[in-house]
């Protein structure tokens, strides 16, 4: 599974997976949604997040939950 909208870059928030380079990493989108946050809270409060972005965050902690192999693009 290719995940285009997680990236990772050393130099980015020490290397954690983020959105798409933005320094917003994977696992604050998989917190506030654990914490009761909906998606429609999250975008208003972080405009620069695209339904999409939570979307494929999600698809990755499925993936890291199935443990399968990533490729980041």
């Amino acid at each position: 599974m290719k995940l285009g909208r997680i990236t990772v870059d050393p130099n980015i928030c020490s290397g954690k997976p983020c959105i798409r380079g933005l320094r917003f990493p994977v696992s604050r989108v998989l917190g506030l949604l654990a914490s009761g946050e909906t998606k429609e809270s999250i975008l208003k409060a972080y405009p620069y997040l695209e339904p999409e972005d939570i979307d494929e965050a999600l698809k990755y902690a499925t993936c890291l939950a199935e443990e399968e192999i990533l490729e980041f693009a």
